[in-house]
C-alpha cells in the first residue's frame, strides 16, 4: 500500500497564510490554516495507506488525529523539503500539502498498477499532490516552487525521467480570501468552511 505524506507548517499567527491578511487578521489566518490542516489530515486518516506521515515545520497541535508519524522538515527551499519527505519512503508514496481542505479520501486513493507517478495540478500553476511509485528525491530538487509554471516543470521532470504520469483532478489552493470562500463552498461541511464562517474580516483603519 501507499505511504501518504502531508507537508505542513505549524499554524501560528504571522507564519502561515499571510496572503489572507488582509482582509483577515494574522490570528484569523492561523485559525483558517489550522482548520485546513485538520480537514486535510482527517481525509488522509480516512484513506487506505501503509503509513501516514506528517512532515512538519513547527510543533504538533490539537489538530493532529491519531495514527500519524511526525517528522521534522529539513532545512532548505521547498524543493529540498519535498525531496527529503520522499527520501523517508521506501515504497509508493503520495505527498500533499495543507492548502486543499476540500480533498477527499477518494482523491487520495491511488493505484500505481499502470503508472509510475501521479500529479495533482493546482489552479495557480503549482501542484497539490505528487505521487511516486519509486520515490526519488532527485525528481524534485531544482524544480522552481511557488511559480505559475511549477506544476508544468514538475510534470516535465517526471516525463523526462521516463515515468508514466497520471493526472489527478485540478484543485484550488487556499492562498487568498477569494480562494478561501471558493474552497469553502466546495466543502461546506468541513472544519475550514465552519471556521471561515466565524471569521469576520478586519475592518480597515
Amino acid at each position: 500500500m501507499t505511504t501518504l505524506l502531508v507537508i505542513a507548517k505549524e499554524p501560528r499567527p504571522g507564519r502561515v497564510k499571510t496572503r489572507l491578511t488582509p482582509p483577515f487578521s494574522p490570528e484569523q489566518a492561523a485559525q483558517l490554516a489550522a482548520a485546513a490542516l485538520a480537514d486535510t489530515l482527517h481525509a488522509v486518516a480516512a484513506s487506505p495507506a501503509s503509513r501516514r506521515v506528517l512532515v512538519l515545520d513547527g510543533a504538533v497541535g490539537p489538530w493532529l488525529p491519531p495514527g500519524f508519524e511526525v517528522l521534522p522538515q529539513c532545512a532548505g527551499g521547498l524543493d529540498e523539503r519535498l525531496a527529503d519527505a520522499f527520501a523517508h519512503c521506501s515504497g509508493p508514496a503520495l505527498l500533499i500539502g495543507m492548502d486543499t481542505p476540500q480533498v477527499t479520501p477518494g482523491l487520495l486513493t491511488v493505484d500505481f498498477a499502470d503508472c509510475d507517478a501521479y500529479l495533482g495540478p493546482a489552479q495557480d500553476g503549482g501542484f497539490w499532490a505528487l505521487g511516486l511509485a519509486a520515490p526519488d528525491p532527485a525528481l524534485l530538487r531544482g524544480v522552481p516552487m511557488s511559480t505559475p509554471v511549477t506544476g508544468a516543470v514538475q510534470r516535465q521532470r517526471l516525463v523526462s525521467a521516463g515515468l508514466r504520469v497520471r493526472d489527478l483532478p485540478r484543485l484550488r489552493d487556499v492562498d487568498t480570501a477569494a480562494d478561501a470562500h471558493a474552497v469553502a463552498a466546495l466543502a461546506p461541511h468541513g472544519r475550514f468552511a465552519a471556521r471561515l464562517a466565524r471569521c469576520a474580516p478586519v475592518s480597515p483603519r
